[in-house]
């Protein structure tokens, strides 16, 4: 049984395949792994899943990408669905950003490139129990 899913956005596929290895590897079948190049790929993907009522539970998004910044896309999700748990993956993002989604994306956490598999489970886990 898939319990929801977890999206993943990044505009570098290297990312985002190693992020899909290791929640997989981590998490199993439990739940779906979506991944995304940019924001408004993401956006799409949350409105697909969404049709198919899967629930979204936690994105995981770059905070430097072409187009749209990773907190101006988290908090155009958060304006539209709010319960959808917010989290950055960077190396580059500064304060201000960072800030910024916490206060109008709700923002739960934070991880730096490169990221340790414990710390990226451990923010995973974090999140999922706020869902429940």
């Amino acid at each position: 049984m898939v319990y929801g899913a977890i999206l993943c956005v990044d505009d570098e596929n290297i990312i985002l395949d190693s992020l899909q290895e290791q929640l997989e590897k981590y998490f199993g079948t439990d739940y779906l792994y979506e991944t995304a190049e940019n924001a408004e790929e993401g956006l799409e993907i949350i409105e697909e899943l969404l049709k198919d009522e899967i629930k979204i539970l936690i994105i995981v998004t770059d905070w430097l990408m072409p187009g749209i910044n990773g907190d101006e896309f988290l908090i155009k999700v958060h304006e539209k669905y709010p319960l959808i748990v917010k989290t950055i993956l960077t190396g580059q993002a500064n304060e201000e950003a960072i800030n910024k989604a916490k206060k109008y994306a709700d923002l739960f956490g934070v991880l730096y490139k490169p990221w340790s598999e414990a710390e990226l489970f451990n923010i995973i886990k974090s999140a999922l129990n706020k869902n429940e």
